[in-house]
């Protein structure tokens, strides 16, 4: 029994909640899209720094979750898969770093920090570190990747939550006393 072949049903799962919170981001952003539209500027370079990196994470887990539901003959070639999406997640974690520092929109606080830099960018690492492991470990490579999609996943839902709500309660109130 290929050691890929247990995680089938975890992969499915975890795919298709991804797909549908993608698909409840679009949603939800396309609702506050008015407001990119009155203060352009410093609202887009925050909508790169918090919002565009949520879809990539979600789309990061959806990507995982294809490949490791994937018919692979052994769990190598997966592995160098989930390793490069793991690089590349930890260089754009980098470019998100700059942008969260460089934005003026908004005063990140410790939470963001944690949700928005520090767990994403741990998550693309496991993957990338428990790559090489996957030949001779497959076992202990394959929890790794699990938990780094789940904290993924758990990251893309507390800050597309942290959106939603920022923009209900902080937001809306605000304009609300600007044209009240």
């Amino acid at each position: 029994m290929n050691a890929l072949s247990e995680w089938n049903n975890f992969y499915v799962i975890v795919g298709s909640a991804t797909g549908a919170l993608i698909g409840l981001q679009f949603v939800s952003l396309t609702l506050i899209a008015q407001r990119l539209a009155r203060d352009s500027q410093p609202l887009q370079n925050a909508s790169s720094a918090f919002a565009t990196p949520t879809i990539i994470h979600f789309s990061s887990v959806l990507l995982v979750s294809g490949i490791l539901s994937a018919p692979w003959r052994a769990v190598t070639n997966a592995a160098i898969a989930w390793g490069i999406l793991g690089a590349c997640g930890v260089v754009y974690q980098l470019i998100v770093l700059r942008r969260m520092t460089r934005q003026t929109a908004y005063h990140p606080v410790f939470e963001d920090w944690a949700f928005h830099f520090v767990v994403p960018i741990a998550a693309y690492a496991t993957l990338a570190i428990s790559a090489p492991f996957a030949h001779g470990h497959a076992r202990g490579a394959l929890f790794a990747v699990a938990s780094a999609v789940l904290a993924l996943l758990f990251s893309g839902i507390h800050n597309a939550w942290d959106a939603v709500t920022y923009q209900i309660f902080t937001v809306r109130p605000r304009e609300r006393e600007e044209t009240g």
